[in-house]
């Protein structure tokens, strides 16, 4: 089984792409703290590559931002590369199923507002049903 699941902050915007087939594809990172300390006591930190692909993509580009706190749950994918001076080298991504926002939206650091109902459009509204007069039983 191969499930990861992460909660960190988003260390840049993410970047939003396309394949050449014209699916979305969205790229970002997280920092980690850990549980732990070291001997001196400070904390460390891990940072994690995530990519979100199609709807999830697009939703995450749309409201997220640097800073934004994020639980990521997905799989771990490897892939191997040569970097420019040919020297195989193997990178580390999440690829992210889910993608939950925690930073509350009314605070300074919150994810971008989700566009607002025109205001033209109006909420319907419920009238009273008087269903009892042909009741069966």
């Amino acid at each position: 089984m191969n499930k990861v699941f992460l909660i960190g902050n988003l260390t840049r915007d993410p970047e939003l792409t396309e394949t050449t087939s014209g699916v979305a594809l969205c790229r970002f990172a997280i920092a980690v703290n850990r549980n732990y300390g070291s001997a001196d006591g400070e904390r460390k930190t891990d940072f994690f590559n995530i990519v979100a692909w199609r709807g999830l993509g697009e939703t995450v580009a749309r409201y997220a931002k640097k800073g934004n706190k994020v639980a990521v749950s997905g799989s771990i994918e490897l892939r191997n590369y040569e970097d420019s001076q040919g020297v195989k080298r193997t990178g580390v991504d999440i690829v992210a199923q889910d993608v939950e926002f925690l930073t509350p939206k009314g605070s300074g650091d919150g994810f971008a507002e989700a566009p607002s109902m025109p205001s033209d459009r109006k909420k319907a509204s419920l009238q009273a049903f008087d269903d009892d007069t042909d009741i069966p039983f």
